[in-house]
């Protein structure tokens, strides 16, 4: 990908080339599916849903591939997810700054969980419905801005403020949850509906890849941070480890939540030339129109889709979708219980549960990259929205991985399965495979089925499904936790 020319062709994406998509669907369109034409049937209670297929996919307008615009959204996926990768990677300091009040230090966590999931879910139904005057770039840049002015009052709170009791920390926090929550909404309505206006599933696959990143250097600073800290309590008595422990944590919040600022302000920076362009765009090909305002022209030509008709275009992928994090969702229940089957006192640190229950994160969240990846270096020449049904019967096989969990070390109460490889390289990293490469392919293929003025509200759809899934799948997974 290196070159120094910026705007390249698409790498090895057959059917994403400059010219419009003229391969013939492998399947037959049923009755109440969509022509290509994007003419509806069933608005008015007259034909059904299509039980086979999605509809055909239909030809459109693509701007050029630019590998310096794949970037740009490749850094707002980091961004997108980095801020609760944040919230999850300094659960040790809260742990401190709670540790006085029994009760908030036993729920804070599910409460935080709690509260992000069902305000970023209410946010994504909101913006949905919210189409006629949406303006999606300024969504992206309210997030990255909102975000920004959160975690750095987080970051402050690291150092000022100690004094404060744990339940008013604990409403100060749950505070932030919920505005980077609505953060978060506005960034995966506007970012998805942004990329998918370009009219190139690379661009969505780039906001799915830099989400993958945000997963996976977290982990590592969290495995790094615990190998590098000795065992104090070894050395000193336990009074100072414990004090120690605490500065440890709270340094290490420090720098997660400024992290946290700096990524947000360098995707702020970075995505205004790319609204710029985007604007220049919209003003060039409504050059003719007697309407002044650039931000006006481009509303003029959005259609205000209802949920409804974009589910009877995309029901398979938007169901594959859902399906696929829903059980994704079952992983992290899982890994913070199960360590190392060789004992504790006799492996090394790296096997021990302060850097084992990480290193499962990671090669879950390894896999989950190397799954996105792999969508990139070889797009099968348009099969997978040739073929959206077997898109969602995979998302259905994945359920497979949840009961292989049971044969691993929970709570070190003993594996059916003795193997440390087994749990690692064979259930953690395959399943984070298939959900990066299951969740690419589907949020890479939608644009495929919607006219070019329904690909924006077609990306806020998707990303609904995709934040319903993780919802539902966070309270089905409490069903889970009490397995040992």
């Amino acid at each position: 990908m290196a070159t120094p020319n910026p705007v390249l062709k698409p790498p090895v994406h057959a059917p994403y080339t400059d010219a419009v998509v003229t391969q013939e669907p492998a399947y037959q369109q049923v009755d109440g599916a969509y022509s290509d034409s994007g003419d509806e049937e069933g608005d008015d209670g007259g034909e059904g849903i299509g039980l086979i297929s999605c509809a055909s996919p239909v030809k459109h307008h693509q701007e050029p591939y630019c590998l310096i615009e794949y970037a740009t959204f490749l850094l707002l996926g980091v961004a997108m997810l980095w801020a609760w990768n944040m919230f999850l990677a300094a659960a040790p300091y809260f742990q401190t700054r709670f540790s006085d009040n029994d009760r908030i230090l036993a729920s804070f966590q599910s409460a935080i969980t709690s509260v992000s999931s069902a305000t970023n879910l209410l946010s994504m139904i909101t913006l949905m419905h919210m189409q006629s005057k949406a303006s999606y770039p300024k969504r992206i840049l309210a997030s990255l801005a909102l975000n920004l002015a959160i975690f750095a009052l987080l970051a402050i709170s690291t150092t000022y403020f100690r004094g404060v009791l744990a339940e008013t920390y604990f409403a100060f926090t749950l505070l932030m949850v919920l505005g980077s929550s609505v953060a978060a909404g506005l960034c995966q309505n506007g970012a998805y509906a942004f990329a998918a206006s370009f009219g190139r599933p690379e661009y969505l696959q780039a906001i799915m890849i830099g989400q993958a990143i945000a997963g996976v250097l977290p982990s590592i600073a969290q495995i790094v941070s615990v190998l590098a800290v000795p065992e104090l309590d070894k050395y000193v008595d336990s009074g100072v480890a414990v004090l120690a422990a605490a500065n440890e944590n709270t340094t290490s919040a420090l720098i997660y939540f400024t992290t946290a600022t700096v990524v947000s302000a360098l995707c702020l920076v970075a995505i205004i030339p790319l609204i710029r362009k985007h604007s220049q765009l919209v003003e060039d090909r409504d050059a003719n129109t007697t309407i002044s305002s650039e931000e006006e022209v481009e509303r003029s030509k959005r259609k205000v889709v209802s949920i409804w008709t974009l589910y009877k275009k995309l029901h398979w992928l938007a169901a594959a979708v859902f399906l696929c994090f829903v059980i994704t969702m079952f992983f992290p229940v899982f890994t913070q219980k199960i360590v190392s089957v060789i004992p504790e006192d006799e492996g090394p640190q790296a096997l021990k549960p302060g850097s084992f229950i990480p290193l499962g994160f990671l090669l879950w969240n390894v896999g989950d990259l190397l799954g996105r990846l792999s969508t990139f270096v070889a797009y099968p020449d348009g099969a997978s929205y040739r073929r959206p049904i077997m898109l969602f019967l995979f998302a259905a096989l994945r359920s497979g991985f949840v009961p292989l969990y049971l044969l691993c070390n929970i709570e070190n109460h003993g594996a059916i399965i003795n193997s440390d490889f087994f749990y690692l390289g064979v259930q953690q990293l395959f399943f984070g495979i298939s959900n990066g490469w299951l969740g690419s392919y589907c949020m890479m293929d939608f644009s495929q089925y919607v006219d070019e003025g329904e690909r924006e509200a077609a990306g806020g759809f998707m990303a609904l499904n995709l934040v319903a899934g993780l919802t539902v799948g966070s309270l089905l997974s409490f069903s889970a936790a009490g397995v040992h």
